[in-house]
């Protein structure tokens, strides 16, 4: 079974589009965007853990936003000047699922980056006392 057939049997045809084809969820339309619950984010394909609650904040901008990955080996960036735009892509540096994009206007008195992640390319753990 190629890469493609594996994915495409494990993702919904949205989450594919996402996580495989660098696509973008409609804001304000993900399941995570509002989870105020306490826990861990992890890629929707492999599982890594990427992000945690603690980390999360509302940023108004409709997508899960983060200030810093859960540890320093979990995302890689790479440039990106699709759409007529240069930005910064997040993705999962394990599986290379497209996350979201990395910016610099994430609340100052911490890192100052905002992750804006797909809910798409997510999956949720609560901690186990939720």
């Amino acid at each position: 079974m190629s890469d493609d057939e594996k994915w495409r049997s494990k993702l919904s045809a949205e989450e594919y589009r996402v996580c495989r084809e660098k696509g973008t969820e409609p804001p304000f339309s993900g399941e995570f965007n509002h989870n105020h619950q306490a826990g861990r984010y992890l890629c929707k394909c492999c599982g890594e853990q990427l992000f945690q609650s603690a980390d999360k904040f509302d940023s108004g901008s409709g997508w899960p936003s983060f200030v810093r990955p859960a540890s320093d080996h979990v995302i890689r960036c790479e440039g990106d000047s699709s759409h007529g735009m240069r930005r910064v892509e997040a993705m999962c540096d394990r599986c290379g699922c497209h996350l979201g994009h990395v910016f610099d206007d994430g609340p100052q008195d911490s890192t100052g980056q905002r992750y804006c992640i797909n809910s798409l390319s997510l999956d949720f753990e609560p901690n186990d006392d939720e």
